[in-house]
């Protein structure tokens, strides 16, 4: 019976295991190799141990090899800032909003989410470029702004780091209050009800009761924001331009442009140490509050 089972379930989990196998961990490995082979003459790779393209970044680059240049760790640490600042924003859209849909009836509730999630269905280019069109010297909020004669002259709203963390916010919104809202829509009222009943203050019941119920939807929100924003390159592209340059687009300029593989690889290396540590930290703290709640610890 027993061997009967595992028959069933290597029959049900092998083709997704494969699949897995040479679609995702395939890449991945071939990614982790190319990063430490030596670049080609015209690009490609030569098959030798090369690890100077790390010490590029990171600042132990052998002199008769590779220079190292600060400015890579300068673009990974604003990738990291604008990509953090992302997820602040977006949670403070999302949060209150989620409260407030929360509250609605079914049917407004439905609306609503449907209304957040209608953008998937538009393209992501046009999308950004209808933000060009409004952010640019000659775009809608300019105009508006020197028509009421608030400005005498256009301002600098696009290709800024405040024009890619827009654009950010804008891109990623529903993958942030789609965890939030859940934590939200799960929230125990009578809990909310009885620290008020205690003679606990608003603010006291929200860091107190509130905030710790629904940090799951938050932790699990930021993650899901931080992650593909840290390596976005279609967001800089569009409204950041030359101006401003972020990992993914300098990754895609060593593969397409440089032809430097083993140095985009690295870079890419890179995000992804970066992208594991925070999940690591994530499923430690995940583990130190579940054994905190085992009754008896």
């Amino acid at each position: 019976m027993r061997l009967r089972r595992r028959l069933q379930l290597t029959a049900l989990l092998g083709p997704v295991t494969l699949f897995l196998g040479i679609f995702f961990l395939g890449p991945l490995v071939i990614m982790v190799i190319t990063s430490f082979l030596a670049p080609g003459l015209y690009g490609g790779v030569v098959w030798e141990f090369y690890p100077h393209s790390f010490g590029r970044i990171l600042g132990f680059a052998d002199p008769m090899f590779e220079d190292y240049d600060p400015v890579y760790l300068a673009i990974f640490f604003r990738s990291v800032q604008i990509a953090a600042l992302t997820v602040v924003v977006a949670l403070l859209v999302c949060y209150p909003v989620a409260f407030q849909i929360s509250r609605l009836s079914d049917r407004w509730k439905n609306f609503c989410l449907f209304l957040i999630t209608l953008p998937f269905f538009i393209s992501l280019i046009v999308r950004l470029f209808i933000w060009v069109l409004i952010l640019r010297q000659t775009g809608i909020v300019n105009g508006v702004l020197m028509a009421t004669g608030l400005i005498e002259r256009p301002l600098e709203l696009i290709y800024t780091d405040g024009a890619i963390v827009l654009g950010m916010v804008y891109v990623f919104i529903p993958f942030m209050f789609m965890p939030v809202y859940a934590s939200v829509e799960k929230l125990d009222w009578s809990l909310v009800r009885a620290s008020q009943d205690l003679g606990a203050g608003p603010v006291r019941t929200f860091f107190r009761v509130i905030l710790p119920l629904t940090l799951p939807g938050i932790i699990g929100g930021s993650i899901i924001v931080f992650i593909p924003a840290l390596g976005n390159f279609v967001v800089p592209a569009v409204l950041g331009g030359a101006k401003v340059l972020m990992l993914g687009n300098l990754i895609e300029q060593q593969f397409l442009s440089a032809r430097n593989w083993p140095f985009g690889a690295a870079l890419a290396m890179l995000v992804m140490a970066a992208v594991l540590l925070i999940l690591f930290v994530h499923v430690w703290l995940d583990g130190r509050r579940g054994g905190d709640a085992v009754p008896g610890r």
